[in-house]
């Protein structure tokens, strides 16, 4: 089983559409049994809080909940927990590396660097945009899984 956490400031608006979405992927494939996916913040800031009522809507708006979810902090066990440890923005990265101790086993990386585009996922909580977030999520998402499948 392939163990996936994704990694965004606070764990509210970029992340949890990127567990979401990747979670619809993989049920969609008919691959659900093969992965295990969930969403941190690096920030305590948004700790136990809802999704973002915006990425809410977006996410219901292709047919996907999220229903349930909470922020919580990511931690160095989560290292050793997951395979891979998917950060949104250059920001992110540093701080789960800060966190985590270090990338011993290169387990970090950027979202979009599974593109051909590269970049950071920028943070609809400042620009507002949903659908810029949205498309580079499932970008992202989609190429994850395809570099995942055999």
């Amino acid at each position: 089983m392939k163990r996936i956490l994704f990694v965004c400031h606070g764990n509210i608006c970029r992340s949890p559409m990127a567990e979401f979405v990747m979670k619809d992927m993989v049920k969609k494939a008919g691959l659900g049994d093969k992965f295990y996916i969930e969403s941190a913040a690096t920030s305590t800031e948004e700790i136990g809080c809802e999704v973002y009522l915006p990425a809410r809507r977006k996410l219901a708006e292709h047919g996907i909940s999220c229903k349930g979810k909470i922020a919580r902090q990511i931690t160095r066990s989560d290292y050793n927990e997951f395979d891979l440890l998917i950060g949104m923005d250059s920001y992110n990265i540093r701080n789960m590396t800060c966190i985590c101790g270090g990338d011993p086993e290169g387990k970090i990386h950027k979202l979009l660097d599974y593109t051909d585009r590269g970049g950071d996922v920028a943070d609809p909580w400042y620009t507002r945009d949903f659908e810029a977030a949205w498309r580079d999520i499932s970008e992202g998402c989609e190429r994850l899984l395809e570099s995942l499948m055999p």
